[in-house]
């Protein structure tokens, strides 16, 4: 006869932590690689907080684009002729007075990489937008005759001869002008000028001028600059500012653009 098994053995004492020594080596590994990987993304997000940003809501699209006067058709009308379109001659140089209001905060720069210039992007309530026949366009207000508008494009119509002295570009501002008076106020505007500058940087020339024109049968006055720059390209880009008398809160925000565009 056999002798009787003997009885098992007592559990361990101490709890789980004594179990430990009877779990497969590879359950070890396993569970270590797992605890590792969570430790180093949790690392990741407290180390790199920074490399981690939520991206801003896509804000609705603007139409901004020139408002021709009765007198005007669209962007491509030459820069010449007609008598609404005449101007006095500018004067050689005249430094700009400082604008009435308190300027927009700049939020950022505009890389108008197919005119080839940048200037400053202003905060709200300014929104700015690609939009035909502009390269690019900062706004405020409804689209109307006139309208508060920020734009740059090439420069419209025929440049003529490639421009290479001071006086060169400072005519083609002169056209820049001419041609924000018919397209951006009522026929019969006139203008005045204010001031007379080479841009900050590179070749090329700012003109700022007063604007007078009748609207809703009262006169009323507005502010405007012009900076034709050279861009290595066939003809100069343009920046143009326009505000009327319903924007004169903004007329500061000219001061910024004067001293701030350059070419790319």
């Amino acid at each position: 006869m056999l002798p009787p098994f003997p009885p098992p053995p007592p559990p361990p004492k101490g709890g789980l932590l004594s179990r430990i020594g009877d779990i497969p080596i590879k359950v070890v590994y396993l569970l270590g690689a797992i605890l590792a990987t969570v430790l180093a993304v949790l690392l990741v997000f407290v180390i790199f907080p920074g490399d981690v940003t939520d991206q801003p809501a896509s804000e609705p699209v603007v139409p901004v684009q020139p408002v021709p006067s009765p007198s005007a058709s669209t962007a491509s009308v030459p820069p010449s002729g007609g008598a609404a379109a005449t101007v006095p001659e500018p004067p050689e140089k005249r430094a700009f007075a400082k604008l009435p209001g308190k300027a927009s905060a700049v939020s950022g720069t505009i890389a108008d990489k197919t005119s080839g210039i940048g200037y400053p992007r202003l905060g709200k309530p300014w929104s700015a937008r690609s939009f035909p026949p502009f390269a690019v366009a900062q706004r405020v207000g409804k689209v109307a005759v006139p309208q508060t508008v920020i734009a740059s494009a090439m420069l419209p119509g025929d440049a003529g001869t490639k421009p290479s002295t001071d006086a060169d570009y400072r005519e083609l501002a002169v056209q820049a002008a001419r041609w924000t008076l018919r397209t951006q106020y009522p026929e019969g505007a006139t203008l005045a000028w204010t001031g007379s500058q080479k841009t900050p940087a590179g070749k090329g020339w700012t003109l700022g001028f007063e604007v007078t024109y009748t609207h809703a049968g009262k006169q009323q006055e507005g502010r405007a600059v012009v900076s034709v720059l050279e861009v290595g390209k066939t003809k100069p880009a343009m920046l143009m500012a326009s505000i009327p008398a319903t924007g004169k809160a903004y007329w500061a925000d000219l001061n910024t653009l004067v001293t701030k565009v350059r070419p790319l």
